[in-house]
């Protein structure tokens, strides 16, 4: 059922709790209750709470209503934290908010309804990559609703070359490229960088900081690092690894180098010494849901929109070697130089694909842990070039 625009509130109320149950009316929808049903049962079949997080943002469902679904906690320090951004120009343009704005239940949503979307959105400065993004998004749900009987057919299974949205091999990244040099900037700023007025804090945060960075460049993606804990950290063959959770569920092993092991140690030992601990828990022995390796103060896990903003922070204050840059860097930023410094270095491709977890490229299946050793990663070239690189106040 279709109509004028109404209001809609920054959150749909209706998802707000769960399980309890709601009176708040869903514009357009006549079973509010059902549909969260047939949401949660979806968003529960995906095991990386970051793929949770990502769709539900593209949707418009409140994030903590999501976490609940996997049973993530709320963070302890909630109430230390800076109050959330203002919306963003596409705030009212995530796909449920959209619907409920015309009172359209999803469920009856068509074709033409998403080519609507789609044009509403580029008609707000969406760029293309965001609404391939967003429909991809749209076109798991209804895939899975498809699947399931709930609808009829995938409104959203539609022609992208007609639409201007298939990708091709010829479309140019717009990631910005950083060299090593650069990367090192990154390093020195994010030690120097002033953090905090509390002097008990400001060398865990500086060491933090600098911990990111360092990780960073060992090709993660941001997704990636604020899923880690600590007990992800072990050794493999005589080497220090984490074991990472990429996408579609599938772990990878990641070497640690010298200048992120160096990074990681300082920050989680001087954590430690903040927090009265003396020493980190024991692989085994953590508490559920696991320590965040990259923490908030008061312990809890840092979220990607915490580490993007430490990250355009300690960009900001990386000197003139990042001029006229820096507004540009964010995580996968340096995930794209992990790449492209590898070839500069001469890294096979294969190993740099099963580096960072490239499972769309066919030569990457074939890497599995038996076949992964410290000679068939490109981390170390890595790091070996960001060390050689020039320091940024030119010593």
């Amino acid at each position: 059922m279709s109509g004028e625009p109404v209001p809609i509130d920054a959150e749909l109320a209706v998802l707000e709790a769960l399980p309890a149950p709601t009176t708040q009316e869903w514009p357009g929808v006549d079973d509010p209750d059902v549909l969260r049903a047939e949401l949660a049962e979806w968003l529960s079949g995906y095991a990386n709470a970051a793929t949770r997080r990502t769709y539900a943002y593209a949707l418009g469902l409140p994030i903590a209503w999501v976490d609940a679904i996997g049973g993530v906690a709320e963070p302890a320090d909630t109430a230390r934290r800076p109050p959330a951004a203002a919306p963003g120009p596409l705030h009212r343009l995530a796909w449920f908010r959209w619907c409920a704005g015309r009172r359209l239940d999803p469920r009856a949503a068509t074709a033409a309804d998403v080519k609507a979307w789609l044009h509403a959105l580029s008609a707000a400065g969406a760029q293309k990559r965001t609404r391939q993004r967003m429909l991809s998004t749209l076109s798991a749900l209804y895939g899975h609703l498809a699947e399931a009987g709930v609808v009829a057919a995938n409104p959203a299974a539609l022609n992208r070359s007609r639409l201007g949205l298939s990708s091709t091999a010829r479309d140019s990244s717009p990631t910005v490229r950083l060299t090593a040099a650069q990367l090192k900037a990154l390093l020195v700023a994010a030690a120097q960088v002033h953090y905090s007025r509390d002097p008990r804090l400001a060398r865990l945060y500086a060491l933090r900081g600098v911990a990111v960075v360092a990780l960073l460049t060992l090709g993660l993606r941001i997704s990636e690092l604020v899923g880690l804990d600590r007990d992800h950290l072990y050794r493999s063959g005589g080497d220090e690894v984490l074991r990472v959770l990429g996408k579609g569920g599938l772990h990878r092993e990641v070497y640690l180098t010298d200048l992120a092991g160096e990074a990681l140690r300082a920050y989680l030992a001087e954590r430690d010494r903040v927090a009265g601990t003396a020493a980190p828990a024991r692989r085994g022995r953590t508490p559920a849901g696991g320590s965040p390796m990259i923490a908030t103060r008061g312990g809890g896990r840092c979220s990607r929109v915490d580490l993007y903003t430490l990250l355009r922070r300690i960009a900001a204050n990386s000197g003139p070697v990042l001029d006229g840059l820096a507004d540009r860097v964010h995580p996968h930023a340096l995930r794209h130089a992990y790449v492209t410094i590898a070839l500069e270095q001469d890294a096979r491709i294969q190993h740099v694909q099963a580096d960072v977890g490239h499972a769309t490229i066919a030569t990457t299946q074939h890497y599995d842990r038996g076949r992964r050793s410290r000679d068939t990663t490109a981390a170390d070239l890595v790091a070996a070039a960001i060390a050689a690189a020039p320091s940024p106040d030119g010593e």
